[in-house]
């Protein structure tokens, strides 16, 4: 999708587990997400966690941005509960 409007969101995180262990959560929502209007791509790299959204036009930018971010949002909580339980 080359859509005209765009947005890159950045996590940073302590260590390159927690990136991954988010990334993979999310990874699964990739494609049923994806429309006609917008579409996202994750990506990580050592402790980064980055989400690229596309979209055709604002509305659908912001919507998938809502969406994502509280998608995150619920990985990252996810995750802290799973290390409170492990340790």
């Amino acid at each position: 999708m080359d859509a005209p409007h765009d947005a890159i969101l950045t996590f940073e995180y302590d260590d390159q587990r927690r990136a991954r262990v988010v990334e993979r959560s999310l990874r699964p929502e990739v494609e049923p997400l994806a429309d006609a209007r917008s579409q996202a791509t994750l990506g990580h790299e050592n402790t980064t966690l980055t989400v690229r959204i596309e979209a055709d036009d604002l509305v659908a930018l912001r919507a998938a941005l809502n969406t994502w971010c509280s998608l995150v949002d619920t990985a990252e909580t996810v995750a802290d509960a799973a290390e409170r339980d492990d340790a």
